[in-house]
């Protein structure tokens, strides 16, 4: 066992995590654990060499025995209670991405996250590199709020457990593939008959409905699939993936939008139901602008780079010391700029005259800004720009992102301390006037809820 020392002195155990066989290892023997809907592209497929315990492996945690510190702030902080989603339980069968971003964002809120994890290894995104103090940051992004519960789901103990979670919850978000909760005796109809009033949210590769329902899906294959990747990219490198894994995030937003919405409807009806997210479906959700130009042209725009297919200019131009991002996108906006950069001969030039004239010419209207742009500093064009109100930015690296002062104002990066580091990670972009602030809580260690979890599951039962 593993102890885990908390900042205010309190202890709680945890069993160290046997090495994964696969990053996609099985949940339980015999069955499949392939999240439907929620690997970032890119991510490991194949089998871990490096163990989850042991010091002498990078990236692991401590050794048996060893201690470290994480530390402990309640889900009910002061000035938490006004919380919107406070009193809410929600059981999570999630993991990877999608689900547990959905989840997490519900946790900010207030909602209890009770996330159901295998004993042996837990989610599977806590054995995926980097790692920081032994705590996968990934794993670390978005499991905050929430409480782990270890519990082998084919045992008769285990079962009987989530059984009772289930009766006392009011959502249970899940993304495994279609039919494997089925299989364990936890599918909608048998959990809705264990409580009518649960919201039963089901997130997958292609839905629950259709030719291919039964396929996992991963975010790598869902923005092939989807046609994002046909629209992304330039030209001449093919068909490019978005940089993180949009698709799973889209979803978990329509997830959290569609729990809600069920959740108003159970206030009216005393009823719970079925929210089906597909990350297909999710990411369909935003071709709008090209599915647009297939109906007027015919064919599909293509990739067009940093080119937008109705605006110029709209893209990111070199200066000496990195690029700036300008968005014209009207015509007294065009004027603006042109007086700003000092190009007013442009703003009368036939070839850019209108909107429709400079998508027409653009490759001589990028030519003739390059040149403005070629000799000027970033920060100098970005004053100008911004003194004649012509939207524009610069094109930032992470580590500047993590370091932006209006994100800071914003509350937008949550630091997460662990013993001597901490990890900063996006907060939440939802500002409600009437919240002072979102629940903090770290991210569990593997089963640390668990015991706590189960005597408060058996006093429900024995007050029955």
């Amino acid at each position: 066992m593993k102890k885990v020392v908390h900042a205010d002195g309190a202890d709680s155990t945890r069993t160290s995590a046997t090495r994964a066989s696969s990053a996609f290892a099985t949940l339980l023997p015999g069955e499949d654990r392939t999240p439907s809907g929620g690997a970032e592209s890119g991510s490991p497929c194949a089998e871990r060499a490096a163990p989850l315990s042991g010091a002498s492996s990078r990236g692991s945690f401590p050794a048996n025995g060893e201690t470290f510190r994480i530390p402990r702030r309640a889900v009910s902080e002061p000035g938490t209670d006004d919380l919107p989603l406070r009193g809410l339980r929600v059981v999570d069968f999630t993991r990877v991405l999608a689900g547990p971003l959905c989840t997490m964002l519900l946790g900010d809120m207030g909602a209890e996250v009770l996330k159901i994890e295998d004993p042996r290894h837990g989610d599977d995104t806590r054995a995926w590199e980097p790692f920081v103090d032994g705590w996968s940051t990934y794993f670390l992004s978005v499991n905050r709020n929430k409480k782990s519960v270890a519990v082998d789901l084919k045992s008769t103990d285990g079962s009987a457990l989530v059984r009772e979670l289930i009766r006392g919850a009011d959502v249970l978000v899940e993304n495994f593939r279609p039919g494997t909760l089925e299989r364990l005796g936890f599918g909608p109809d048998a959990a809705r008959a264990l409580n009518e009033r649960l919201i039963y949210c089901s997130i997958s590769g292609y839905g629950t409905s259709g030719p291919r329902s039964d396929l996992a899906g991963y975010d790598m294959v869902i923005q092939g699939e989807s046609g994002l990747m046909d629209v992304t990219g330039f030209p001449e490198t093919g068909p490019t993936k978005v940089g993180v894994a949009i698709t799973d995030c889209l979803a978990a937003l329509y997830a959290v939008q569609g729990i809600l919405l069920a959740h108003i409807t159970r206030a009216r009806t005393g009823k719970g139901q079925v929210v089906d997210i597909a990350l297909l479906d999710a990411a369909v959700s935003v071709l709008g602008l090209p599915a647009g130009i297939v109906a007027a042209t015919g064919k599909s725009p293509g990739r067009l780079g940093n080119e937008h297919p109705s605006l110029a200019p709209y893209e990111p131009y070199p200066a000496t010391d990195g690029q700036v991002i300008v968005a014209v996108a009207n015509p007294r906006l065009w004027s603006r700029f042109c007086a700003a950069v000092g190009a007013v001969a442009l703003e009368h030039d036939p070839r850019f005259a209108t909107n429709g004239d400079r998508l027409q010419n653009r490759s001589a209207l990028n030519r003739e800004i390059r040149a403005l742009f070629a000799s000027q500093t970033v920060d100098a064009l970005i004053e100008k720009l911004t003194a004649a109100g012509v939207p524009c930015g610069r094109v930032r690296t992470i580590e500047q992102v993590l370091e932006d002062p209006q994100l800071v104002a914003r509350q937008m990066l949550t630091a997460i301390g662990l013993g001597k580091e901490t990890v900063k990670v996006p907060g939440n972009p939802v500002k409600l006037s009437g919240v002072r602030a979102i629940a903090s809580a770290p991210p569990p260690a593997l089963g640390q809820h668990t015991e706590e979890t189960r005597a408060a599951a058996h006093r429900r039962e024995s007050e029955k």
